[in-house]
């Protein structure tokens, strides 16, 4: 697992490098199929994370690549998840809370992931004994087997008040308001607003308690931080079903769901 995180590492990192580089200039944006928007730095930052992952054998299911069928994706033991920028929404508002994700997936859960955050610097990953982070000066180079080493145990929080809620910037509903209603007709709640798959590490670091997401996500958009929460000891469960959230389905939409102790 070590050689396998260290490159997840690496590519997060260069893909980072290579976000910020498109960050600079005046990039254009388009739609995709879906109404998402796709800028350059999604395609280059899929490109270099390919390029780091390739070598390893594994298959990857990347927002940017062309999905395998599933006659073919059910027989991987073992898969790499990516989502090159999460929260393209946040690149394009220039408010740096988007990341680079990179998971990987054995038998439908996610056994490792790393969440970066370039404009912020942070580097949230696991090990096999827990979940790390490490936060470095965006401007500076630091090799992988560095952050590996340096980076910092993390843990989630005591359910203790005021609960502190995590919320979509772009995605919070109705359903999800009715939830922290619901909350906090037993606790003092605090709503804490994030982007992409950093309100997963939020909760994982203990800066949140809680995060529902009641609003569609694809697998890549959740793997990553699905293991960091795990790693930090957090459950992240289907809200209908109450059971975790598995990967690599043939329907690669994931269900409504919560992150919780």
């Amino acid at each position: 697992m070590t050689q396998n995180g260290l490159i997840a590492l690496h590519a997060a990192l260069q893909a980072g490098q290579t976000i910020m580089e498109v960050y600079a200039t005046d990039f254009s944006v388009q739609t995709k199929d879906d109404a998402s928007p796709l800028t350059l730095a999604d395609q280059k930052a899929n490109d270099v994370i390919q390029t780091f992952l390739s070598p390893t054998g594994l298959p990857i299911i990347s927002e940017e690549t062309k999905t395998l069928e599933y006659s073919t994706r059910r027989q991987w033991s073992l898969c790499w998840m990516v989502d090159p920028l999460d929260g393209t929404k946040e690149f394009i508002k220039r408010n740096g809370e988007f990341t680079v994700n990179i998971a990987l997936i054995e038998h439908g859960v996610p056994v490792f992931g790393v969440v970066y955050a370039p404009v912020l610097g942070d580097v949230y990953f696991t090990k096999d004994d827990g979940a790390y982070k490490y936060t470095l000066d965006p401007s500076a180079t630091v090799p992988a087997a560095t952050i590996w080493a340096e980076a910092q145990k993390i843990k989630k929080a005591d359910w203790t008040a005021p609960i502190k809620v995590v919320g979509s910037r772009s995605h919070m509903n109705a359903d999800t308001e009715a939830y922290v209603r619901d909350l906090g007709q037993q606790h003092q709640t605090e709503v804490v607003s994030k982007g992409s798959s950093l309100k997963f590490c939020l909760v994982a670091e203990g800066s949140a308690h809680v995060y529902p997401r009641f609003a569609p996500t694809m697998e890549w958009d959740t793997a990553a931080g699905h293991a960091v929460c795990t790693h930090a000891g957090l459950q992240v469960l289907n809200q209908e079903t109450g059971a975790a959230l598995v990967y690599n389905k043939e329907n690669l939409l994931n269900p409504y769901f919560l992150v919780c102790p």
